[in-house]
């Protein structure tokens, strides 16, 4: 059986235990709000990692129609988080 290498994050009340990229993850989440602003009825910002220095950034508000992703961005990053690039680019909309 092939071994499959993953990346766990527990959390228990205050105290977080999180696997070595989820530094990076913040840093990219926090530059993509601060270049955004924040949505009216903001739910959650995932960066979910890809392959090599890609995410996938998608902003959760709460829509008319109940969650939504109004702002998604492909995104590549330095080791520090450093957002690069973005398609579509991140602009001021909120």
């Amino acid at each position: 059986m092939p071994q499959v290498k993953t990346q766990l994050v527990a959390e228990a009340g205050d105290v977080e235990v999180a696997a070595p990229n989820r530094r990076r993850e913040d840093v990219i989440r926090v530059a993509v709000l601060q270049a955004l602003g924040r949505p009216p009825e903001l739910i959650r910002v995932s960066v979910l990692p890809l392959w090599g220095d890609k995410f996938r950034v998608n902003v959760w508000a709460t829509g008319s129609n109940g969650a939504a992703i109004p702002d998604s961005y492909f995104v590549t990053a330095d080791q520090d988080g450093t957002i690069r690039q973005s398609e579509p680019p991140v602009q001021k909309r909120y």
